[in-house]
């Protein structure tokens, strides 16, 4: 499960010769990024790594189970950033690797400029509760709950 940095790959391209193309692939591919795959398999190897269950993470993030597996399987696809979010905490990830997670999914990364973000960087930081006590938190704070699963932005 060790993703090599696009740093690594790229010193390791430096010395590969183009008719070794598919032998790098081979060697690498759980490093490369596809667009359809690399948010699905990341996120389904850190729950599992993390020792959970697909369904106590979806019951965790307040995701509909059905919905859920279509996220994750790709077979459904999410504008709401805060969906990942919630995915990504129940999954117990930290920082970097919801960051990562976020990226992946092509969204916008948590920004520690933006006075939600930073909040919500603090949640996963400091892990307070459930989704339920980060939403608390955010609206203590005057900032906007995460938004339900199928809500629009």
């Amino acid at each position: 499960m060790k993703e090599k940095s696009t740093t690594e790959l790229f010193n390791i391209l430096g010395s590969t010769h183009p008719d070794d193309y598919q032998i790098f692939l081979q060697n690498n591919q759980d490093s490369m990024s596809s667009k359809n795959t690399s948010f699905y398999n990341y996120i389904k190897d850190l729950i599992a790594h993390n020792q959970l269950t697909l369904q106590r993470v979806f019951l965790d993030a307040d995701i509909p189970e059905r919905y859920g597996y279509k996220l994750l399987s790709g077979e459904k696809h999410t504008s709401q950033r805060d969906t990942i979010i919630r995915i990504c905490y129940a999954a117990k990830l930290t920082v970097d690797e919801t960051q990562r997670a976020l990226k992946k999914y092509g969204m916008r990364e948590l920004y520690a400029k933006d006075t939600r973000d930073a909040l919500l960087i603090l949640m996963f930081q400091n892990r307070p509760g459930r989704i339920s006590d980060i939403n608390r938190m955010l609206k203590e704070n005057a900032q906007e709950e995460l938004r339900p699963c199928g809500t629009t932005e």
